[in-house]
């Protein structure tokens, strides 16, 4: 198990090296660690190193990675909570309705030119990220109203039927104001150019505070694994685990898409791959469910700026490309 953790982060640095060094300008991986230092520790920075370079990798490269891996891991935590809670390995925050939430909240922004009085500049995600974290308390009001024991299959029904009305309403935008149509199909697809230091300030405490919040409840979500009738014998008040929980993945998952867009599949595929190395721990699976979803994340934003440069294709499309053939198999491997 220790081999397996080492190499997972081994693999998780050079991921996030190479997607520092690589781009429309290629800097050496040596180079890229003497800048890193010089951010984080203050060192000085060779006199070889050209001055180009280091504004490059300071200002843009860094952060946009620091960013994709944030957003990877928060994602990805936040379907491991998800799959365990309601013990379905095909549920997640958008299964419930977080993303059309945030979706329509960023319409509103687009469409309508909402803008909030004091705070114009972060009126985008603000708007996204409170409308994906009240549909999460709707879906569970509406639940709650129709089944007091908050049933799994009542949650995830109820958090289906409500994304699609939502939806609806946000198509019905797009018909309504053609303007700002382009802007909100990018919004859409998700991308992480354009991020600074100031974003990654901000996900970047919501993430760790959230995993951690994730991981204190890690014996809870073990037991909750094997059943609810099986959790409240040993003394598990489910339906307030169940609630905390569910806020927090949708915190998690609206906190993220709301500055970088929506991007599927990562809280998909990430956490299976977890599951299926390291076994069914939450105290194994929760902290790499960050790393192995953060890795991934950094990946797809380096193949979705390389692969079709100078024209950068949307991070939502290189997910969905890899994550919509292994919902798939996941899919037809249980009804099998």
């Amino acid at each position: 198990m220790k081999i397996k953790i080492i190499t997972t982060v081994c693999v998780s640095v050079i991921a996030i090296i190479a997607g520092i060094a690589i781009g429309s300008v290629n800097i050496p991986p040596s180079s890229v660690i003497y800048i890193i230092l010089h951010n984080v520790f203050g060192t000085a920075i060779p006199e070889h190193i050209p001055v180009a370079h280091v504004g490059i990798i300071s200002s843009l490269r860094l952060p946009r990675t620091l960013m994709a891996f944030f957003a990877g891991a928060a994602l990805s935590v936040s379907g491991a909570v998800m799959q365990s809670i309601l013990r379905n390995p095909l549920a997640s925050s958008y299964t419930l309705g977080v993303s059309s939430g945030a979706s329509l909240g960023a319409a509103l922004v687009i469409f309508l030119g909402v803008s909030l009085p004091f705070l114009p500049m972060l009126t985008l995600p603000i708007l996204g990220f409170t409308f994906g974290f009240a549909t999460i308390f709707i879906v569970m009001a509406i639940a709650r109203r129709f089944d007091t024991h908050m049933e799994n299959h009542t949650i995830i029904l109820t958090g289906i039927v409500f994304a699609l009305f939502i939806n609806a309403i946000t198509t019905l935008m797009f018909a309504l104001f053609r303007e700002g149509t382009e802007r909100m199909v990018f919004w859409q697809m998700g991308s992480f150019s354009m991020l600074g230091w100031n974003t990654v300030h901000i996900l970047a405490p919501v993430v760790f505070v959230g995993v951690l919040f994730v991981a204190w409840f890690r014996w809870e979500l073990d037991v909750m694994t094997f059943g609810e009738e099986q959790a409240q014998t040993i003394g598990v008040n489910i339906k307030r685990v169940k609630l905390l929980l569910l806020v927090v993945a949708a915190a998690l998952t609206g906190g993220t898409i709301a500055f970088v867009g929506v991007i599927g599949f990562v809280d998909l595929v990430a956490p299976h791959v977890v599951r299926k190395v390291f076994g069914s721990a939450h105290r194994i699976v929760i902290p790499m469910s960050a790393v192995v979803g953060g890795t991934f994340m950094v990946i797809a934003d380096l193949v979705a700026r390389t692969v079709t440069a100078p024209v950068e294709l949307p991070v939502g499309a290189v997910t969905a490309i890899i994550g919509a053939p292994f919902f798939a198999c996941i899919y037809f491997s249980r009804r099998k």
